[in-house]
């Protein structure tokens, strides 16, 4: 049972409780306001718990404890890749198989009349590297507070918000709110290399009729993502000493004319699909190259190249497809260039494999999430595509619960020096969050 709230309410706010009506904007405005400084202290502290891969527990211990004081039934699933190795899903991240944990939540529904089911809140506590600490203004894990922006690794992606629905559950348990419907809160570990966290709640039985994935989404609503397929590309050439350079064949030379091609690729497919609901048509689904390592001195004609990026999957696409396409314009280039043609290069898909996944636009969860978004903004929300993967795929694709992407943050932050995210915008997706509660799980009634 959740405890009995000792906060005073206006004399409103005491009349919907009497009557167990449904907490109105209002009422749930005033109680996450009154929340902020808790709000502030809570994602302070969640950011400077430095929660790289294999390192996310301290973190998890404290959403846990947070969520056993709000009442709810808590459950610790450990990440085990023998347990997740036959899955379709299942991508191994190159981290700890057997000693990460996930959280997941529940809030027991009473089981009576009203609502339209039961939702799950996810979001992930794992993040990226910070990178070179000197091109930060404070420490990465500083989790320092200016001028109304909280700071470090993980703020924006996406501790605000998994702070945000963690208190928009506090706000209503504080108004005495009941759902009719069961509501969870999964923390999970592992999103950003594959999603091993997420998939594991998926495999134990965690489900919902519904699923709201709190990544930083500047306030759209999200129910279409593209897909990443992540791979490694090795070219080979023939050493030899940079004096002596037309004994040898650069592999960084014959890097580029694949690349060229693999440009073109992107920006042909990007030409050949139409979409209204992305707002920038020719950034859905993007191949990028993230990194290459060649050469082993800086007098010898490099022998071997190695590139590392991403592939795009579009809605609708299947990794087969994309991954079919990738290797037959690998091939086809190689094929005009002798070198090549005699040494062909070598592709191979590793580590992320992110589908892409759409939930129906006419979907009443997005009916009602919309509407509370209207409640305390006052305008309709964007509804939009986003271009990057995330572990929304896992729940719509493989356990058929449809849901959106809804968080406060701007993704353009996200992996980025100096992350940060607005408090204000943490407090607006509070207030979105539990209006939304309200009207997908219902309210408890005697």
């Amino acid at each position: 049972m959740l405890r009995a709230s000792r906060f005073t309410f206006p004399a409103h706010n005491q009349s919907e409780m009497a009557a167990n009506l449904p907490p109105s904007p209002e009422s749930i405005a005033y109680i996450v306001d009154d929340l902020r400084p808790q709000v502030t202290a809570f994602l302070q502290e969640l950011v400077r718990s430095p929660s790289l891969p294999n390192r996310e527990g301290p973190v998890q211990e404290i959403i846990a404890a947070k969520l056993r004081g709000l009442g709810l039934a808590v459950e610790t699933l450990t990440t085990r890749f023998d347990a997740l190795a036959g899955h379709p899903a299942f991508d191994d991240d190159g981290f700890s198989p057997d000693s990460r944990v996930n959280v997941v939540g529940r809030w027991k529904g009473s089981g009576a009349e009203g609502g339209q089911g039961s939702l799950l809140l996810n979001g992930h506590v794992d993040v990226v590297s910070p990178g070179d600490p000197s091109l930060w203004s404070d420490d990465p894990w500083s989790g320092s507070l200016r001028d109304g922006r909280i700071f470090g690794r993980g703020s924006c992606d996406m501790k605000a918000g998994l702070t945000a629905g963690i208190f928009a559950i506090e706000a209503l348990h504080r108004l005495g709110y009941r759902p009719a419907r069961d509501l969870l809160l999964s923390s999970v570990i592992g999103e950003e290399s594959g999603g091993v966290g997420a998939l594991t709640t998926i495999v134990a039985g965690v489900r919902a009729d519904v699923v709201v994935v709190l990544e930083p989404t500047n306030g759209a609503i999200c129910p279409v993502q593209a897909g990443a397929l992540t791979f490694r590309l090795t070219v080979q050439g023939r050493a030899a000493h940079g004096a002596m350079k037309s004994e040898g064949v650069s592999a960084i030379a014959q890097f580029l004319p694949l690349f060229q091609a693999i440009e073109a690729l992107d920006l042909q497919r990007h030409r050949d699909y139409t979409t209204a609901i992305y707002p920038n048509p020719a950034n859905v689904a993007p191949i990028s190259i993230g990194t290459i390592r060649g050469g082993e001195w800086h007098s010898t004609v490099p022998e071997a190249v190695v590139v590392e990026g991403r592939c795009g999957v579009f809605p609708g696409e299947s990794p087969a497809q994309v991954r079919a396409l990738l290797a037959a314009t690998i091939a086809e280039t190689a094929s005009a260039h002798p070198w090549l043609a005699a040494h062909p290069p070598r592709l191979e898909w590793f580590e992320g494999q992110f589908e892409s996944c759409a939930t129906p636009l006419d979907h009443p969860l997005l009916t009602t999430l919309a509407a509370a978004h209207r409640q305390v903004h006052g305008t309709e929300p964007p509804v939009q595509g986003v271009p990057y993967g995330a572990d929304l795929r896992l729940f719509v694709v493989h356990a058929a619960m449809p849901g959106v992407l809804y968080g406060p943050g701007d993704v353009r932050l996200a992996h980025a020096a100096n992350e940060s995210v607005g408090v204000e915008e943490v407090m607006d997706a509070m207030k979105t969050i539990a209006g939304m509660v309200v009207g997908w799980c219902g309210v408890h009634t005697d």
